[in-house]
């Protein structure tokens, strides 16, 4: 009965996949981004729905419809919305790293005056500074230095009321860092977040008995922000993925930082049908132990049916929020896969009617990982086709570790719920960006 009941979820999956590869003449391409530009979200879906809803730049008037094609005119738009109810169309590659004429620059074009990573790397190796003190002096002053350069370049900072939203399916934001911060009522849709890297990493010889290259920059970072909406868009390292970096000091270069991080009072946030791919650290609710007086009470964010996939941790990492994460479908490949649910202090997780696909020899017991004694709900989760109580392995496989159940309170704010069963066939074939229904 069972085995029936699946293969006709598979099937009913399989024709609505077919549906949405094959859009229905009358509705071209090109007649596609006006609505979708205008779109609010759904009653109901997700936290983001709370308190008003989340309607973006649905109201614009045509001064505030903007497209754009380089990074320049992206941050012009931006500083001329002004708040002001907006769309700004993303029209082929924004690349970060170019000046105002569209030239592409590079790390160097950065670099403060004297600085040399070979000087850096002579100065701060622990044969010679040892590890037990964070590095200083000139070059460090100037790796600094360089790094406000590459600051002031590569982000670009979210009014409210804003909606962007890319054009067809190929809108994407190269190297840049989108800020949404203090800002309430924004939409982000249909776009390509990738390679968003730091040019001048900082060496901390105290971080673990080893030392780390600690980066920074976020592919997007809701910073105090309300009301946001984040929907069929797809982050990734793209060209320059952390298996290709080198080792400086026996530790992995690290140049990503974040791909989607919500935090400082974030509120009231829908992720939905976003392929978050190819990454280390991927996103952060609530970033530190010690903003409880900011962060308490806030945090609520929703993430549905979006797809984890080649991951190493943090999808997603929750500090004090009350987060709900259901239809999900998590795609573990790398070996080096150490969690996808971190626990952190104070932390009201759900976890529900997710689909796990796992190799042979990655138990399920590490999806779950205790940073501090929080409760945790997890139900009716999936991995590789079948039940799991995602809790019950994980505490008979790290009892150093144990989570307590139920997370106290019982999420309300959703539309459609699959079964888990389903959600490897849908999520998959219609997450990410140039997939807009």
């Amino acid at each position: 009965m069972r085995t029936a009941r699946c293969h006709a979820l598979i099937t009913i999956a399989a024709l609505a996949l077919t549906a949405l590869a094959t859009p229905a003449q009358a509705t071209p391409a090109q007649a596609k981004p006006h609505t979708t530009e205008r779109a609010v979200l759904a009653p109901n879906d997700g936290w983001a729905s709370a308190g008003g809803g989340t309607t973006g730049g649905s109201a614009a008037d045509p001064a505030h419809v903007y497209t754009v094609t380089t990074w320049a005119g992206f941050r012009e738009a931006l500083a001329d919305a002004a708040g002001s109810p907006s769309v700004i169309r993303v029209k082929g590659t924004l690349d970060a790293l170019s000046d105002p004429q569209g030239t592409p620059l590079t790390c160097d074009d950065y670099a403060a005056d004297g600085y040399s990573f070979a000087k850096y790397l002579a100065a701060y190796d622990p044969a010679v500074w040892g590890r037990e003190t964070p590095v200083s002096g000139e070059q460090e002053d100037l790796r600094a230095a360089s790094a406000k350069n590459q600051d002031a370049q590569i982000k670009a900072y979210v009014p409210a009321n804003t909606t962007i939203v890319g054009v067809g399916r190929d809108a994407r934001i190269l190297g840049g860092s989108l800020q949404v911060k203090d800002a309430d009522n924004v939409i982000i849709r249909n776009l390509t977040f990738e390679d968003t890297f730091d040019c001048f990493p900082q060496w901390d010889p105290t971080d673990t008995e080893l030392g780390n290259w600690n980066s920074e920059y976020d592919n997007l970072v809701l910073y105090g922000a309300t009301h946001v909406w984040v929907d069929h868009n797809t982050f990734t390292d793209g060209r320059r993925p952390d298996s290709e970096q080198p080792y400086y000091y026996g530790r992995l270069y690290q140049q990503h930082d974040g791909e989607l991080d919500i935090v400082r009072g974030s509120d009231l946030v829908t992720v939905s049908w976003n392929v978050l791919a190819d990454h280390d650290k991927t996103m952060l609710i609530g970033n530190s132990d010690s903003v409880a007086a900011t962060d308490r009470g806030k945090l609520r964010v929703t993430l549905h049916h979006n797809q984890f996939k080649n991951l190493v941790e943090r999808a997603p990492r929750v500090r004090f929020g009350q987060v709900d994460t259901y239809n999900n479908h998590y795609v573990v490949q790398r070996s080096d896969y150490g969690y996808s649910f971190g626990i952190g202090i104070e932390s009201q997780l759900v976890a529900e009617k997710n689909a796990f696909t796992m190799p042979t020899g990655v138990s399920a017991g590490r999806i779950l990982k205790k940073w501090k004694d929080s409760p945790v709900t997890t139900a009716n989760n999936h991995v590789n086709g079948k039940y799991v109580d995602l809790l019950a392995v994980h505490n008979a496989e790290v009892p150093e570790e144990t989570l307590r159940p139920d997370a106290g309170w019982t999420p309300t704010l959703r539309t459609e719920v699959d079964d888990p069963r389903a959600v490897p066939y849908l999520v998959d074939g219609a997450a990410g960006a140039g997939k807009l229904r």
